[in-house]
């Protein structure tokens, strides 16, 4: 096992002034609180706090994350250890990190999926705070992964979809590299094990096969940097296991078909040898013009700097090079950690703070998602997509999210230009708002004052901020909208018992109705009676008691009088009176269908069938559950569509059918085809769903028909 002193030796290397009585403190401490357990393998729990603390050494973090890698699991784990005892041994600093990293399994939640949301979205706020706690939790997963195959299969196949989904890319976004291809080819071998173990061989083989071929390159290009004066390493590999795995997936090809597996890098001194070695490989090589990247005039958000470039080298093999100065390197491996001050009390550099950036603007757009799931998926966008940088007229670069159009764009550059965006120029030419912006593109937003946010952008966006704000607004108008039919409600409810609403309203009398109702104002109030939340009539009920107990007083056969009344349209709609109901021509919901009512403003309530493609899920707040009223008959139009053979009679014979099950035909069109068969569209008058069966059965019945189907 790791002893505390080799801890030390690999700090002292970095940061001699270090404070190592801490990291011995810090040793002992958890060595005590993890004393009586083991972990699955059978080994002390010991061990996995020393791995971690002795990684974040390798990494060079500072004295406090290291500390606080040996504490991280103490909180949690042993009932003595609490935040005042570690904060009084060891400062709020060390205490701070252990917190943020303690980890969440005693809150239940209703899925796994709202877990795995609600962990992540607390992860996120502490990385907000202190950005060294996420490095320590990567780390963390590291070991976990690495001692992954005692657990069980089911939780080693959870444990690294999560790790894939999760850590690797935030290991990318942290300019970690190392960490993120090691994340990525051991959640692929719990995964994938059939797949993993294959490339394992075939890799392996061809690693075997190409190392004259690699060698024969390397000595190439020195010999070519040595004739232009210039000083560089050169190093040749195939690349990682899951990258190979997304090539063949992404490609639908087979190992054997992929031919740019391998990838060279060429470490110089300073930028302009970078530009300089470029020449030198298209010189020898043909470049292929798709596959080139400049990273250095254009960073990735993480920080990393390169050239990337293809080129088809000896016996027509794709070769992939990447060029880069050795400071770029470290960066590129190191990521975060490069740039790392060691000096009492932790310090934000230049650096640090944009990497603190993105997650502080994550957070801001994503504090309005309630919703787990939504969350989640947001955030896998705005951090795990490829991204596109783009251009704005006066030459800044915007990084985006693959896929992202004008509209997210313009929510990135402000969120006042995304509520107005009206139109964008591409390379000055006038593109679609649902573009998808491509690399290099410059583009210009067009805003007008009157435009407005639309429900439909949700539709195309593609990051969470653009999603957020747009919510933002949608929400904001449904709930005026929802206000204004409340008010409708009321007015016509007051009125009706001859009432002053406006009176209620001025008097106090719906604020403190409001307070009863555990809502905050008047408005609330009228929001809730307008989303079928309550009735107008509760309402009333509730400021004016007396009202009630005199139509109590009324006498039990009124009562029965108006219990038997049957209800508006055939529909029964709970706590809600007088409100005026109409049928969706859209899907024509017949009694017996699953229906769900729809409040439009100015319009009462539109009742849908529950399938219909116009009943949208994210607008559940303005939806009522309704049933029918079955003891009332009425007819109810519906249109079907009767596929059959183009035959003299054929329509009459369709007719007759029809009528025989006593349904009248409102309307009928026929079309036909040179192939003799015929389509015919009737609007008929039903009671409901099993009358509709009914004729259906006896058009089916009819010679020559070959299909009936009801229509939306």
């Amino acid at each position: 096992m790791i002893r505390a002193n080799d801890i030390i030796e690999k700090v002292a290397d970095y940061y001699p002034a270090a404070d190592f009585d801490t990291i011995r403190k810090a040793y002992a401490y958890s060595a005590y609180a993890h004393r009586n357990q083991v972990r699955l393998s059978g080994e002390p729990y010991m061990v996995h706090p020393i791995e971690v603390a002795n990684m974040l050494a390798e990494m060079k973090m500072d004295v406090a994350s290291i500390a606080a890698g040996l504490l991280h699991d103490t909180l949690e784990d042993d009932p003595m250890t609490s935040i005042e005892d570690l904060s009084l041994r060891f400062g709020d600093e060390i205490t701070s990190l252990v917190e943020g990293l303690t980890k969440i399994s005693k809150i239940k939640f209703k899925s796994s999926r709202e877990h795995q949301a609600e962990n992540y979205r607390k992860m996120i706020l502490a990385m907000v705070k202190d950005i060294r706690v996420l490095v320590i939790k990567l780390v963390d997963r590291m070991h976990n992964m690495r001692t992954l195959d005692f657990q069980k299969p089911a939780r080693q196949e959870a444990i690294a979809q999560e790790t894939l989904d999760i850590y690797a890319p935030l290991a990318n976004r942290l300019g970690i590299s190392w960490m993120k291809q090691e994340f990525e080819d051991s959640s692929l071998r719990y995964l994938q094990p059939t797949i993993y173990h294959e490339l394992e061989e075939k890799v392996a083989r061809k690693e075997l096969e190409s190392r004259e071929f690699i060698d024969k390159i390397i000595k190439l290009v020195l010999r070519n940097l040595d004739h232009y004066g210039i000083s560089g390493e050169v190093a040749g590999r195939l690349k990682h296991f899951y990258s190979i795995y997304r090539k063949m997936v992404r490609r639908d090809i087979a190992f054997e078909q992929i031919y740019d597996i391998i990838a060279f890098r060429i470490l110089v001194s300073d930028k302009a040898e970078c530009y300089n070695v470029l020449g030198i490989i298209h010189a020898l090589w043909r470049p292929v013009p798709s596959r080139f990247k400049d990273f250095i005039s254009i960073p990735k958000a993480n920080m990393y700097q390169s050239l990337h470039t293809s080129v088809i080298g000896p016996d027509g093999r794709y070769i992939e090079f990447q060029i880069r100065t050795r400071e770029m390197h470290q960066i590129a491996e190191k990521g975060i950690a490069a740039h790392w001050h060691y000096k009492e009390g932790y310090q934000l550099d230049d650096h640090d703070r944009k990497q603190m950036g993105w997650l502080r603007q994550m957070i801001e757009w994503q504090q309005d998602v309630n919703n787990p799931g939504e969350f989640l998926d947001s955030v896998k966008i705005d951090l795990f997509s490829e991204a596109v940088y783009v251009f704005t007229p006066v030459g800044e670069v915007k990084e985006l999210p693959s896929g992202s159009t004008p509209i997210d764009m313009a929510y990135i550059i402000h969120s006042n230009i995304g509520d107005h965006c009206s139109g964008a120029k591409v390379n000055g030419k006038l593109v679609p708002l649902r573009y998808q912006l491509k690399n290099g593109e410059m583009v210009e937003i067009v805003t007008s004052k009157r435009q407005h946010p639309n429900k439909d952008w949700l539709a195309f966006v593609k990051t969470s901020k653009a999603r957020s704000k747009i919510r933002q607004w949608v929400k904001k108008e449904e709930e005026k909208r929802s206000i204004e039919l409340g008010r409708e409600f009321c007015e016509k409810a007051f009125a009706r018992l001859k009432l002053s609403f406006n009176q209620a309203l001025k008097s106090g009398k719906m604020q403190a109705a409001a307070v009863e109702f555990s809502l905050n104002h008047a408005e609330a109030l009228l929001a809730a009676i307008g989303r079928g939340k309550l009735s107008a009539q509760q309402v009333i009920n509730r400021i004016y008691p007396e009202l009630r107990e005199q139509r109590k007083s009324k006498g039990k056969k009124e009562e029965s009088k108006a219990s038997r009344k049957p209800p508006r349209d055939g529909i029964s709609i709970k706590d809600i009176d007088d409100v005026m109901v109409r049928f969706a021509k859209c899907c024509n919901p017949l009694p017996g269908d699953d229906v769900v009512g729809f409040i439009t403003r100015g319009r009462g309530l539109t009742i849908h069938r529950r399938n219909c493609r116009h009943v949208h899920k994210g607008e559940s707040e303005r939806y009522m559950d309704v049933e029918w009223n079955l003891e009332r008959s009425t007819s109810h139009s519906v249109k079907i569509r009767i596929m059959c053979e183009d035959v003299k009679g054929m329509l009459v014979a369709l007719g007759t059918a029809i009528s025989s099950q006593e349904a009248n035909i409102a309307s009928g069109s026929v079309k036909t085809s040179i192939d003799h068969k015929a389509i015919c569209f009737f609007e008929i008058q039903v009671k409901d769903l099993e009358h509709l069966k009914k004729v259906k059965q006896a058009l089916r019945a009819v010679k020559g028909v070959y299909q009936v189907a009801r229509m939306s």
